[in-house]
């Protein structure tokens, strides 16, 4: 006998076979047990959810001559003519190749006659949203008044484009997603009854990969069962078939990431394209697992909703702790955006390695979370008292290219770094302190550490600079910088002239708060 596939051969035969569809199958069970059997039903949800297997056993219920609790014997003359296909009673028809309306005119011809054995003529019409507008018009009067002996069971992926007047005239049920859990249990019953040897960490991936469809899970098991076949299928194995990627490199690429260490995130990158991994499966993933970041950064609890072991969830956690919710927020937006890039494109990796380098390189980007990105970046080196260096020798302010090293100087002492982060935490407070005059000339600046005690001011108008060179202009905001933090503090203004400079080495205050980082200024 030929090979048959397995979800094709372990297709739900009774209610007590579906798996996931709890909600559905009992209110099913208690129609045809308490004989309210509607005329018309429509079946919605995602692919291989059960739609068409729960309406096969629908119509073998319906027909059976020993029902059991709602559900068909299986024994029956009848239940064994419906599970060979050879019974009259029950017709199946894909829309998507029959949507015309003689398609449908055809059918109103045949519900004239009653079933020859039996109680019920049952239509499965799969796909149903493929019917054209004419054919939609021409099932109406039949679906609102068929004859006793007539059931319409309409199953679809889309719903939504179902014409309303045929939506009113169904029962609707809505199949769910199934959950990982109830997939891996399914699969590893099936495993058992065909002698399979596969590890139990490959099912539950393979549950997951499935994404909420049993027959998919199906299909990828029978996939990774054919390559191995006689062997144990391990983890390993299938994430080779499948082209996915281990866990572990989504965690070594965020800490490139959070790094800025570019140069080690595309080598790592460039391992995933060696090993033949499936690129939009990469980008997927890798979404996925920055989202599970954010559930867990947003709340306690979240064992549950996040489907994994105690041991990644504690990994989980640790890194969750390393990263600012903000900077979180950028990379899953930028990374999301990829999603729909790559689908269609040629070149995915050239999209995936511009999408990571925006990721170490917050200052790509002009928007409000590329600059929470930077601030955050510059935080932690005030932090740790580290500045990077003010000047080079022709007195330009400059940083390399972004797509080399950025140079840093030794540390400086931690006392001028908390002074430092107190002048730009209290600067709103400063400059009301100043005139107005002052105030506006202000305004533009871009402020960093220097050394010896030194405010860097950074303008990209000569004219801004020019005026607080002068001594008196400059010992006015020196003067109210001291009152404010106790401390003396140098002013020293220089010109920003293109580049990256005033983006790697300067925060504008007017527009940044460090203390709760947040945005007071809607001038942006």
């Amino acid at each position: 006998m030929s090979y048959q596939a397995l979800y094709r051969k372990w297709r739900p035969q009774t209610f007590e076979d579906v798996k996931g569809q709890e909600h559905i199958v009992k209110t099913l069970k208690n129609q045809i047990r308490l004989e309210r059997v509607g005329h018309a039903y429509l079946f919605c949800g995602t692919r291989g959810t059960g739609k068409t297997s729960v309406a096969k056993i629908f119509a073998k219920a319906v027909n059976c001559e020993h029902p059991v609790d709602g559900s068909p014997c299986g024994k029956c003359a009848m239940c064994e003519a419906i599970q060979k296909q050879s019974s009259m009673n029950v017709i199946e028809i894909d829309a998507a190749s029959n949507n015309g309306v003689d398609n449908i005119r055809e059918i109103r011809g045949e519900v004239e006659y009653s079933p020859t054995e039996g109680r019920y003529k049952v239509y499965i019409i799969d796909e149903v949203h493929m019917l054209s507008i004419g054919a939609f018009n021409a099932l109406l009067k039949t679906l609102e008044e068929p004859p006793e002996y007539v059931i319409f069971i309409l199953a679809t992926t889309e719903a939504h484009k179902i014409p309303v007047t045929i939506l009113s005239r169904c029962q609707r049920y809505d199949f769910r997603r199934i959950t990982v859990d109830t997939i891996t249990d399914r699969l590893t019953e099936l495993v058992q009854a065909e002698g399979l040897n596969v590890e139990d960490k490959a099912l539950r991936y393979i549950g997951r990969a499935a994404d909420g469809s049993m027959r998919d899970a199906l299909s990828l098991l029978d996939q990774c069962v054919a390559f191995y076949l006689d062997e144990r299928l391990t983890y390993e194995h299938v994430l080779d078939i499948l082209g996915a990627v281990d866990t572990g490199v989504f965690s070594r690429l965020l800490r490139a990431v959070m790094a800025q260490d570019t140069t080690g995130a595309l080598k790592l990158m460039e391992d995933v394209v060696i090993q033949g991994r499936e690129l939009g499966q990469f980008v997927t993933d890798f979404t996925w697992y920055l989202r599970n970041l954010m559930l867990v950064q947003s709340s306690e609890g979240m064992e549950d909703i996040l489907d994994m072991s105690s041991e990644n969830l504690e990994a989980l956690k640790e890194e969750a702790a390393e990263i600012k919710q903000a900077v979180l927020m950028r990379y899953i937006r930028i990374f999301s955006e990829l999603t729909n890039q790559i689908r269609y494109s040629t070149q995915k990796r050239v999209l995936i390695e511009l999408a990571i380098v925006k990721l170490c390189k917050p200052q790509m980007e002009n928007n409000y979370e590329s600059i929470l990105n930077r601030l955050a970046i510059l935080e932690d080196r005030l932090e740790k008292g580290i500045a990077l260096a003010p000047a080079r020798t022709s007195g330009r302010l400059a940083v390399e290219a972004a797509d080399e090293e950025e140079e840093e100087v030794a540390s400086l002492p931690p006392a001028q770094a908390q002074d430092v982060k107190a002048v730009l935490d209290q600067w709103g407070k400063i400059t009301s302190d100043l005139g107005a005059s002052l105030m506006i000339m202000l305004k533009p600046a871009m402020v960093s550490a220097g050394p010896d005690n030194q405010i860097i001011l950074g303008f990209r108008e000569d004219m801004n600079k020019a005026y607080f060179e002068e001594e008196s202009h400059k010992a006015i905001v020196e003067k109210t910088i001291s009152e404010h933090i106790g401390k003396t503090i140098r002013i020293v203004s220089r010109l920003l002239e293109g580049g990256r400079a005033e983006e790697a080495l300067f925060i504008n205050p007017n527009k940044i708060r460090l203390d709760n980082v947040e945005f007071i200024d809607e001038d942006i």
